[in-house]
């Protein structure tokens, strides 16, 4: 059928060591997912999680071993970095098991939440959406996607971010509240997922701003590396 304008086209993530890429369809987040984050944050305890979105084109593709460019955001002058461990679903459904969701999981990659703190943060005072404040153009920088049988367990995972050489972020994916496929379970009970879903787990503490020159350094041990310079 013809199109009234130009269909868009997918957007994709290539999968590390084939010749094969990952169809994304949607971009869920999940927000205070680290206990230290959650407290510099302002908030104690293992409340229920909660998520936001991305759209799938706010992806900026970065291969591994190349520095991605990405541009400062217009209307913030507070522009921060959040290193997460992303989740790639090949599989999904309504109210999954934890053992449920944990069989939908394709692979892993290194991405940023990049956050427009400033914003949100007018947001949250308002009681308005976070859109403007999480899913802006270039938002989710991201590496290569990793298949699980390619990775060690990740039960436990150093997780790092350093700014011009400096370290910021640093943590270990043992110390998310909810574990990757608790997370993936609860999202099902709000949305059906499905096959090209990405989930961004959560970020450490350490989060701060960036401006443009820096060079932002990202790592998942056992996934891999991402590298992003502020462009402006």
């Amino acid at each position: 059928m013809k199109t009234v304008v130009p269909a868009a086209p997918p957007v994709t993530v290539p999968v590390h060591g084939t010749d094969t890429v990952f169809p994304v369809r949607r971009i869920y987040c999940v927000g205070r997912n680290y206990a230290e984050h959650a407290r510099e944050m302002g908030f104690t305890g293992r409340e229920d999680p909660f998520f936001f979105c991305k759209p799938a084109d706010a992806i900026l593709y970065v291969p591994e071993g190349e520095t991605g460019e990405m541009p400062y955001p217009p209307a913030t002058s507070n522009l921060h970095h959040e290193i997460e461990l992303v989740v790639a679903l090949a599989g999904g459904g309504r109210d999954l098991t934890v053992e449920q969701a944990a069989k939908c999981i394709y692979g892993y990659a290194v991405g940023l939440d990049m956050t427009r703190r400033d914003l949100q943060g007018e947001a949250k005072k308002q009681g308005r959406p976070w859109e403007v404040g999480k899913a802006f153009d270039s938002s989710a920088p991201m590496g290569p996607i990793h298949r699980a049988h390619d990775c060690a367990a990740l039960v436990a995972a150093a997780i790092t971010l350093d700014v011009n050489g400096e370290r910021r972020q640093s943590g270990d994916i043992s110390q998310m509240i909810w574990g990757i496929a608790e997370s993936i379970a609860f999202l099902s009970g709000l949305f059906e997922l499905k096959a090209g879903d990405l989930i961004f787990t959560g970020t450490p503490e350490g989060v701060g701003a960036v401006v443009p020159g820096d060079l932002m350094h990202g790592a998942v041990a056992g996934v891999g590396e991402l590298r992003v310079r502020v462009t402006s």
